[in-house]
């Protein structure tokens, strides 16, 4: 079994990968630098091009959801952005942040980092910053985020609890977070899970819906709400790479479900004074 830095360091050297080559290259097949986790993403993938903000440079086709579209950013408002890949989701919070708020986007791959300081300074937009850091021990101080946002990259990383107590630490009080991330209802194969690629893929690295919402509830987050929910339907030909046909035809006859989902949580101000809870 690979350990947690054996597993952040796969996931580093193929999104590495992934931000040198440009969308239509990840896009066109599963055997470029990428391999099947772009595949994995491109059936997951959701289009941002109706969105205010969207950049093409900057959608490399990675996400499950469209967090951005559900988080309720208001104008003024301070974003952070889990996960940031070449700045999507950052330049859509920036749109409705305005000029007067704060995009933050955080991400573990140096390349990755590098293309989206690219786009932004292509974009011109100064109150938009990208961050070299991990997610589950955040460059950022308690307290300095109305929004977290992220679009499937939780589920890459192994320590899940850890990251949603880092959410709820950089948060304000009364913040919130959007996040769209891919879960499990029922087991993978162990094949599946063991498949490097897969979990490249933001599939094979998935837990049990109730545990991933337990880790948010556990980290103090009220209100929790699932905003989207849609099955992920992974197809023969790359389940082949990994399975049996006999394998794939017990695995479609399980009541298993890979889903992709949107879940909202808030951190609410807590109040010690008498009579004002």
């Amino acid at each position: 079994m690979q350990t947690e830095e054996e597993i952040k360091d796969l996931v580093r050297q193929k999104y590495s990968e992934i931000a040198l080559q440009d969308k239509e290259s990840n896009a066109a097949s599963c055997c470029g630098a990428g391999g099947c986790s772009t595949e994995v993403y491109n059936i997951m993938s959701e289009s941002y091009e109706t969105l205010d903000g969207y950049n093409k440079d900057a959608d490399l086709g990675l996400g499950c959801g469209l967090p951005t579209e559900f988080a309720g950013i208001k104008k003024g408002q301070t974003v952070i952005d889990l996960g940031s890949g070449a700045g999507n989701d950052c330049f859509v919070a920036h749109a409705e942040t305005g000029e007067t708020g704060k995009v933050i986007g955080i991400d573990f791959t140096p390349a990755m980092v590098d293309k989206a300081r690219i786009n932004a300074e292509k974009l011109g937009f100064n109150n938009v910053e990208f961050r070299l850091g991990d997610i589950e021990n955040m460059p950022v101080s308690d307290a300095v985020a109305d929004v977290v946002v992220s679009n499937c990259v939780l589920n890459l990383l192994p320590n899940k609890e850890k990251i949603f107590n880092e959410i709820y630490r950089v948060l304000k009080a009364d913040g919130h977070f959007s996040i769209s991330d891919i879960v499990l209802n029922g087991q993978l194969p162990e094949k599946i899970k063991d498949a490097a690629e897969m979990y490249a893929g933001c599939v094979a690295g998935a837990i049990n819906k109730e545990k991933y919402l337990g880790y948010i509830k556990k980290a103090g987050f009220q209100n929790v709400v699932l905003q989207k929910e849609k099955n992920i339907f992974i197809p023969d030909d790359i389940l082949n790479l990994y399975l049996s046909l006999e394998e794939i035809a017990t695995y479609r006859q399980s009541p298993d479900t890979i889903q992709s989902i949107t879940v909202y949580g808030e951190k609410v101000k807590s109040c010690c004074a008498p009579g004002c809870c």
